[in-house]
């Protein structure tokens, strides 16, 4: 039976697809899927969608979020095949969640900026969480170190635990960088770099910087310039692994500069 135009562009029709995937006569590797086995698939499908925003690419976006959004619908098609939670639900829960956390939309209360809204945010997730709840309940274990390290920071500084100033924050990541130079054993080392590199989330934090986002765009650099120094080492017939460190670098600054030339960037726009 065939799936017509209209169908493929209502949510009503994607579900209906999903349910049949995973009907008695459905797919057999989606017929057998569980919350469990799908975990990998949402963090991949949420990954891509945040790489195609840092490439500012709508197109790729577009098929990045229907990405997600299949992950995001079949967990629910198999909750209600399990009598768990329905779609209402879901929706009900994060509709009443916006609409109890806006009450400068929806109530009496004013919020003329950003940063009153984000105070008053943190505050209305402080009573939900009651006078026993941790300010850092809800931050998930499963979330990548470097990004769970910047909001437990961000949580612990509702309530007033942050270092003074910047300045405290560099002197105490010298203390730590010295502790790592120092450290000998192989757990001590592990330990001391866990220090240096929390430190220098928090210092991201004082920077009204993203780490995540800012360690996901050095990464990107890195491949830039790397492959094409593999590239420009291609073009001459060579392979880097056969190359002294000393010419690899002549081509590491020989990749900075045709990248540079390809954006059309300032001469020092690039570290």
């Amino acid at each position: 039976m065939g799936i017509s135009e209209g169908e493929l562009r209502t949510l009503e029709g994607f579900r209906a697809i999903l349910a049949r995937l995973r009907g008695p006569d459905g797919c057999p590797w989606d017929r057998v899927q569980t919350h469990a086995s799908l975990k990998p698939y949402l963090l991949e499908e949420a990954y891509e969608a945040l790489a195609a925003l840092d490439e500012g690419d709508s197109r790729k976006l577009c098929d990045e979020l229907g990405d997600l959004l299949l992950e995001v619908l079949l967990h629910i098609q198999l909750a209600e095949e399990a009598q768990e939670f329905t779609l209402a639900d879901v929706i009900y829960g994060i509709a009443s969640k916006i609409v109890r956390r806006h009450p400068h939309i929806f109530g009496e209360e004013k919020a003329d900026s950003p940063q009153e809204v984000m105070v008053r945010w943190e505050a209305l997730k402080r009573e939900e969480r009651g006078p026993e709840g941790s300010a850092l309940a809800g931050v998930p274990q499963a979330m990548p170190a470097l990004a769970r390290a910047q909001m437990l920071l961000a949580r612990a500084a509702t309530v007033g635990f942050e270092w003074p100033q910047t300045g405290d924050v560099l002197d105490k990541l010298g203390e730590e960088l010295e502790e790592l130079a120092q450290a000998e054993e192989l757990e001590h080392k592990r330990e001391e770099m866990g220090d240096v590199l929390f430190l220098l989330v928090n210092l991201s934090f004082y920077l009204d910087l993203n780490a995540e986002e800012a360690l996901r765009q050095a990464n990107r650099k890195f491949y830039q310039r790397f492959t094409t120094m593999e590239a420009l080492a291609r073009e001459q017939g060579r392979s880097l692994a056969d190359m002294p460190l000393a010419e690899q670098q002549g081509l590491w600054r020989a990749a900075k500069e045709r990248l540079r030339a390809e954006e059309g960037s300032p001469q020092g726009a690039a570290g």
